[in-house]
């Protein structure tokens, strides 16, 4: 047998059994990073090995160590899980081995890139003709998107930062809720733009229309930056945007929306009210691994004007063979990468418009299954105003909270995170895996009832 169909094998096997065992097993992992160490060997061998035994051997001495981030008892953390068909192709990916830069030279990864980029617009509710990248996650989304914005409003005020740099030329203001994500603040720190002027918000983290309406003004023409989000990563709210974005845009502002999971409420027909003005901002950035459960990792950076985002992103070389229309090169900040676009199409292919919807709308229900179970545990409270796919309680104070967490996660039942929301301990559920059922929400339920329960005996 040729060695890569060998190993191939080998790792389907592998892959098949830990996809089956989802549904069952404890969610942590269950050894060590020393116990993973010792099981795949510390000494580099001085020979070589035969590449079956290599995946039988990483699969065998990895397995205890790994979380079952896809399976459908795990909310730590908006990770998403794997849509099959999306799985699939991303094998098809690894095989193919492609270097998805330019059009001349892969042209079946530029056509399923334009597709994907067609629909993902559709469903979004964006702008027509709008570009759309696929970078590795919602940071480097948001960064790309803000390069364009940030380039864009120092060329209107004369400065070619393209050629100059920053140094000398006008400050970019960047005006922000004090609840954006940290992702925003990483962002802006890569791009030498540093941290956010903040912008006061309620309490789920909604940006109060008002208050940035005169921020933006105190700053006259000064070139400005203003960022919105779809989705507090607490309370899963939703910015005003049809007035934010209209006091942003009155004062010649760039909007940027951070939708890490929450752009995906707009292709819901029961959701979509949430997004409502979002697509007046000039750009979007969000997650393909989050909410439509493609594989890690994938983010997507949406510009409305694609030339802002070439003149941010474009890369030239003399060796480059570059499509006047421009490539899959152009729209993102690194170099060489992998088809991350052929995922997406197969996951919105398998799924359709209304699969999608469907989607949404059934980790909302999930996420709302969990604010009433939690709500009628005695002495918990559901802080969200409005549950979208997240959920965060309390369970009475900061160190039974904290107890109740440390139980669920011996029990292993489910994975939960703990989290800190106003200055309080938190049990943060996010909700966001394809294949959670009512059946796994009710095992967690179960779970959670139990912790509190042993806790308040003792």
């Amino acid at each position: 047998m040729d060695p890569r169909e060998a190993a191939l094998r080998q790792a389907y096997d592998h892959g098949v059994r830990w996809l089956t065992s989802l549904p069952d097993r404890p969610v942590p992992a269950r050894a060590t990073v020393d116990e993973v160490v010792r099981a795949l060997g510390a000494d580099l061998p001085d020979g070589p090995s035969p590449p079956a035994d290599v995946v039988d051997l990483l699969a065998t001495a990895c397995e205890p160590g790994l979380t079952a981030f896809p399976g459908g008892r795990f909310y730590g953390f908006v990770v998403g899980g794997t849509e099959p068909a999306a799985l699939a192709a991303d094998w098809l990916v690894s095989a193919w081995d492609q270097n998805c830069v330019m059009r001349a030279v892969t042209p079946a990864y530029a056509a399923a890139e334009e597709i994907a980029a067609t629909w993902l617009l559709d469903l979004l509710g964006l702008p027509d003709g709008a570009s759309v990248g696929f970078t590795t996650g919602a940071t480097m989304a948001n960064f790309t998107c803000l390069a364009a914005g940030r380039d864009a409003v120092l060329r209107r005020a004369g400065w070619d930062v393209a050629r100059d740099g920053l140094a000398g030329g006008p400050p970019v203001r960047v005006l922000a809720g004090e609840s954006r994500h940290m992702a925003v603040d990483l962002a802006l720190r890569y791009l030498g733009l540093g941290g956010p002027r903040l912008v006061s918000a309620d309490a789920q983290g909604r940006v109060d229309p008002e208050a940035l309406r005169r921020a933006v003004a105190a700053g006259g023409r000064e070139p400005t930056l203003v960022v919105l989000q779809a989705g507090d990563i607490h309370s899963g709210a939703f910015d005003p945007f049809a007035d934010t974005v209209r006091a942003a845009r009155e004062a010649g502002a760039w909007v940027h929306v951070d939708g890490a999971f929450g752009l995906w409420a707009a292709a819901s027909p029961r959701y979509a009210h949430l997004t409502a003005g979002c697509a007046d901002a000039d750009s979007w950035a969000t997650d393909a691994h989050k909410t439509l459960n493609v594989p890690y990792d994938c983010g997507l950076a949406l510009v409305r004007d694609p030339s802002a985002l070439r003149a941010a992103m474009g890369q030239r070389g003399d060796y480059l063979i570059q499509h006047e229309h421009g490539d899959p090169i152009d729209k993102v900040p690194e170099l060489s990468r992998r088809g991350r676009a052929f995922p997406v199409w197969a996951a919105l292919r398998s799924l359709g418009r209304s699969g999608v919807a469907d989607l949404v709308e059934r980790l909302c229900r999930h996420a709302s299954a969990f604010a009433s179970g939690i709500a009628g545990i005695d002495g918990a409270s559901v802080l969200n105003e409005v549950v979208f796919t997240q959920v965060c309680a309390e369970f009475g104070d900061d160190e039974r909270t904290d107890r109740v967490l440390a139980r669920l996660l011996d029990d292993g039942t489910a994975w939960i995170s703990g989290s800190t929301w106003h200055g309080r301990r938190v049990m943060r559920i996010s909700v966001s895996n394809w294949s959670t059922t009512d059946e796994d929400v009710g095992r967690t339920l179960a779970a959670i009832r139990r912790a509190a329960a042993e806790d308040r005996q003792g």
